[in-house]
């Protein structure tokens, strides 16, 4: 349960729908929601995004933030956005989910999309964790709890059935 925990800042990635957008509600939902819930998303003026965009219009603690987790250039300016209504308080919980699934018979399946796949789900992840480390070790640091905590500072990587080794998701539809 995340009923004790007290997180004042948080980054979700792939806000916009599935899981991701099931955390942004969910925090939304706690007795003691965080004060900034930045929300990570490809294409935030999208339409796949405009359940986001619609809660962040009644929720001022939303700050949706244009995210491309394969782009280097991209995580340092959202790293950039994130920082600056903080000011000196860091953040406390970077939420790593944004992926791709891109379905492929063996015979389709082709370099590119594997590269795209692998450089989205897996380099992602850990760009997201370099780039936001200042961050989180500033939430850290200033924080009155003692010990590891999610309170304090912490990165969270998920990931649906779709990242799953031991469910041949995708080849068996040759």
């Amino acid at each position: 349960s995340m009923a004790g925990l007290h997180v004042r800042s948080v980054l979700v990635t792939g806000a916009n729908r599935g899981i991701g957008l099931g955390f942004v509600q969910h925090f939304l939902r706690m007795p003691n929601p965080p004060q900034w819930i930045f929300a990570g998303c490809r294409d935030p003026k999208g339409q796949r995004a405009q359940e986001l965009q619609n809660l962040a219009s009644k929720h001022p603690n939303i700050i949706i933030i244009p995210l491309e987790v394969s782009d280097p250039a991209s995580i340092k300016a959202a790293a950039a956005k994130v920082g600056e209504p903080l000011g000196g308080s860091g953040l406390n919980l970077l939420i790593n989910n944004a992926g791709i699934l891109k379905a492929q018979s063996l015979d389709n399946e082709t370099l590119q999309d594997m590269t795209e796949t692998y450089t989205t789900n897996t380099v992602g992840p850990l760009l997201m964790g370099q780039a936001f480390q200042p961050l989180l070790k500033k939430a850290a640091q200033g924080s009155p709890v003692s010990g590891l905590s999610c309170s304090k500072a912490a990165i969270v990587n998920i990931s649906s059935i779709g990242g799953s080794v031991a469910s041949f998701f995708g080849w068996e539809l040759i």
